[in-house]
């Protein structure tokens, strides 16, 4: 009758069984035949890359092109090809800028490693690109040297703003020195009463655009000096001025372009910027307009200014900067490289009573599916405050996407937006992560429990590695469940309609992104990390151990071994993970957002870098490279067992002749669960097709979601004991309900007497691991008495 009833439970385990691992399965082919599909069906998004040649990118619907090329496919040339004279060499140059020789000052001079000379490409009234005489500069004059020499009132003014030209050509020498020194000169040779030519000029704000290309980085390093300020105030003052003087024509330059309007009659002055093919200015995209009443931006515009003056007989003067460099805000600090245009609207009328309004449309160039526009103010240079004020500016609402700014005077205006960046936060976790997550912690807990309560009853010791690792790995899956999805994406504004601000705060942004910090889920990914490194420790271990008991078995194992292993197993994650972050936090504890160089945004995980920061990454140091290592020795350890117990036949052992093909394969199937092998499939994720990549993704998730499901089933179900106590359980369940089971058919007898036989074919080489009772294969006698010598492993 007790047969009857270990049969009848070995039947339903494997029942029970067998429709789990089907239903798993199948979802796992489901899903993987529509994702295939999916990707099948679905057309790249290579399209538009490829449409846009020479470099260009496709935003907003159009190619946007690099300086050298223009049209609408950046198939134009805008340069001027490689060219010699007077025994020097330029490289190509684009349309508008001045090109450096490649014949530098020698080591003898002040300006060593600075050009000897530059050219200029332009277009010729004609509109043909046409290469300029060479000017060359005296290479024993530098930055400090003119900024003495620009002092003297008698100082040849237009040699100095070549010089100061040539010696900023090439910005990738600029230092903050040179940037406050050539700030300086150029400012003299703007201001009206050193009388400077018209081409003096004209080159000092070649040599400002030539310093608005200057890096961000190089800018912010300037000392923050009053006279520093004073340099970058005075310039920009004078470049007012100058902006007056031009007499109804305009300079444009790639980074800077300067208007001035003349009329008779009380009217209003529309200055507007169009989007060119690239983010360099030409004069095709300034254009002027009189006797408009309203801003009429259209898909083309970028910005526009409507300047409305209640006097006749008025200038007006226009200025427009591709960045905001020169204003050093101690409020507002950029931290990205959106576009902050500047736009300088000012009259020659300085009464008090003037009465000047002011419109303002700005149309940010960003990429919207990146980023989306959180906040911005209408905002104008205090002179006085040296920063950005608010007064006398506001939000005005538009029925469009741009942004609309009113303001009661002239001076230079700016629209200082924060930007939040748009994250693809995935979907919760599919039913079939949920589903085999929520089985392998229900096997991993039976597992830990059911070692620790039969310890005695199966008069072998509780492997401490094994309820280890099913202790990590329980707690891995119990995070990752609950913990893996960012809460942030719940709070992430859906909506990018910036008419839906609130317009009636003219607040200045401290920075132009925002941040969105959430902590718990930086705890989260520093507790995934380390349990999931602990997890790997612990197989790692369980190779080790395996390695020490099945193939050195007449070796003992040393003293205070659990105490080492534990030292290991539990603690060389944490030193791990307590290095990673605090070496990230200390490079980068002043930015706000350093907690996204080690995580990710989208889920509580560790931060995936890009291919060119791959080498440094956290994640390549603290993750890949230890669970690699672990992974290699436990694939060695596993061929080696393989080889030297499992298929080795001993001759003299009648036990091993014994043994199926079938068994040994369950064996190692067994022993790879324990090891972690399958996680090599996180590799052949990284196979650069869709197709495969997605195939091997749904492999990799089925396989290590039912981990814990497979070791309970292996190492638990199978033991003799948990069936006898399961048969004891049915039996009472049976008669408690007092239901008679009728007689089984002879075909359904046959039936269970095959899954009976089947059941009791699995391997028995599993006595080596302890965890079922040593009582079937005689050769295991060295192992037991290995094993009873360690009674505490």
């Amino acid at each position: 009758m007790a047969s009857c009833h270990v049969c009848d439970l070995r039947v339903l385990v494997a029942t029970v069984c067998g429709l789990l691992t089907a239903i798993v399965l199948g979802l796992g082919i489901w899903r993987i035949v529509i994702s295939v599909e999916t990707e099948t069906l679905t057309p790249t998004a290579n399209t538009t890359i490829k449409f846009c040649r020479n470099g260009g990118t496709w935003e907003n619907g159009r190619c946007v092109c690099p300086e050298e090329w223009r049209g609408w496919r950046c198939t134009i040339p805008y340069f001027c090809e490689s060219s010699t004279s007077d025994d020097l060499t330029f490289a190509r140059i684009p349309v508008g800028k001045y090109g450096s020789s490649q014949q530098t000052c020698g080591e003898n001079t002040l300006n060593v490693g600075y050009p000897i000379a530059t050219r200029m490409c332009s277009i010729s009234i004609y509109g043909e690109i046409v290469l300029e005489n060479v000017t060359k500069g005296n290479c024993d004059e530098n930055l400090e040297t003119l900024e003495n020499k620009i002092v003297n009132m008698a100082a040849q003014l237009e040699n100095i703003s070549s010089e100061t030209q040539i010696l900023t050509s090439n910005v990738s020498k600029m230092t903050p020195e040179n940037i406050t020194s050539a700030a300086r000169v150029v400012g003299q040779i703007f201001n009206t009463s050193r009388n400077a030519s018209c081409e003096a000029k004209d080159t000092a704000v070649s040599t400002v655009s030539q310093l608005l290309s200057v890096s961000e980085d190089v800018f912010q390093k300037t000392p923050d000096a009053p006279n520093n300020d004073d340099a970058f105030t005075t310039l920009i003052q004078q470049m007012e001025s100058y902006s007056l003087s031009l007499k109804n024509n305009s300079v444009v330059k790639p980074n800077v372009a300067v208007q001035t309007v003349s009329f008779s009659t009380k009217s209003t002055v529309l200055f507007s910027v169009k989007k060119g093919d690239s983010d360099s200015f030409i004069s095709g995209s300034i254009t002027v307009d009189t006797n408009v009443s309203n801003p009429n931006p259209d898909a083309e515009t970028e910005l526009q200014i409507l300047l409305n003056t209640s006097k006749s007989n008025t200038k007006c003067g226009f200025i427009v900067y591709q960045n905001s460099k020169f204003f050093r805000s101690k409020i507002f600090k950029p931290k990205s490289n959106f576009s902050q245009k500047i736009i300088s609207g000012k009259t020659d009328d300085t009464k008090k009573d003037q009465r000047t309004s002011v419109e303002i449309v700005f149309n940010p160039r960003y990429d919207p599916k990146t980023f989306q526009i959180h906040s911005y103010a209408c905002v104008y240079w205090n002179f006085i405050k040296k920063d950005w004020d608010t007064n006398g500016c506001h939000k005005r609402r538009g029925a469009d996407e741009f942004l609309y700014c009113h303001c009661n005077h002239t001076t230079n205006f700016a629209v200082l937006m924060s930007f939040e960046k748009k994250y693809k936060y995935p979907a919760s976790l599919d039913i079939l992560s949920n589903v085999g997550c929520a089985l392998s912690i229900t096997g991993l807990a039976l597992t830990i429990v059911f070692q620790i309560v039969t310890r005695n009853v199966r008069k072998t010791s509780v492997t401490w590695v094994f309820v280890s690792l099913c202790t990590s790995m329980l707690i891995f899956n119990l995070l990752f469940v609950f913990g893996i999805e960012n809460s942030n994406k719940n709070l992430v504004k859906r909506d990018n309609d910036t008419n839906k601000m609130d317009s009636d705060k003219n607040e200045i942004p401290t920075q132009d992104t925002v941040v969105i910090s959430n902590p718990t889920c930086t705890v989260m990914a520093v507790l995934l990390h380390y349990f999931l490194l602990v997890t790997f420790t612990w197989t790692g271990i369980s190779a080790a151990q395996l390695y020490f008991l099945l193939i050195r078995t007449m070796k003992p194992l040393p003293q205070h071994f659990i105490v080492f292993i534990s030292l290991i197993g539990w603690g060389v994650p944490a030193i791990v993970v307590a290095l990673t972050v605090g070496i990230i936090f200390s490079q980068n504890r002043n930015d706000p957002q350093w907690e996204l160089q080690y995580r990710q945004e989208e889920i509580c995980w560790l931060a995936v870098p890009d291919k060119k920061d791959l080498i440094t990454s956290p994640f390549l140091w603290s993750f890949v490279l230890p669970v690699t290592i672990i992974l290699i020795n436990n694939i060695v350890i596993f061929i080696i067992i393989i080889v030297k117990v499992i298929w080795k036949n001993n001759r003299n052992l009648t036990s091993t002749k014994k043994v199926s093909s079938l068994k040994k394969i369950l064996s190692m199937l067994s022993i790879a669960v324990v090891f972690g092998i399958t996680w090599i499939l996180a590799y052949l994720m990284l196979i650069d097709n869709d197709v495969i990549r997605t195939v091997f993704s749904y492999m990799f998730c089925l396989f290590n979601t039912t981990q814990g499901l497979q070791i309970f089933v292996l190492y638990t179900v199978r033991t003799k004991i948990f069936q006898d106590e399961a048969s004891k359980v049915l039996k009472l369940l049976s008669l408690s309900t007092g239901k008679k089971k009728s007689l089984p058919s002879v075909t359904s007898l046959r039936l269970r007497v095959r899954m009976y036989n089947m059941l009791r074919s699995f391997p028995a080489l599993n006595e080596h691991f302890r965890l079922l009772e040593p009582s079937v294969i005689t050769e295991e006698t060295t192992l037991s008495e290995s094993d009873q010598a360690n009674p505490s492993i």
